[in-house]
């Protein structure tokens, strides 16, 4: 899993009574794009450094259109 800063971790739920966790990536402390991410988490703006399990996928940042 690559990532950049301004892509977002999106985490799917295991269970059907939880809700997807998403953050937007601060840094990218890894080598080569890789892991451990820190992220800024959507539901509550906490910031936490994250090693994202097979249930995370990356979704690449996409810049606005010019008007």
């Amino acid at each position: 899993m690559k990532a950049k800063v301004g892509d977002r971790l999106v985490i799917m739920s295991q269970h059907l009574d939880e809700r997807v966790s998403e953050g937007e990536i601060l840094e990218v402390r890894g080598a080569d794009g890789e892991p451990p991410f820190l992220v800024r988490w959507e539901e509550n703006g906490h910031e936490a450094l994250v090693f994202p399990g097979p249930d995370a996928h990356v979704v690449p940042y996409e810049h606005p259109a010019p008007a």
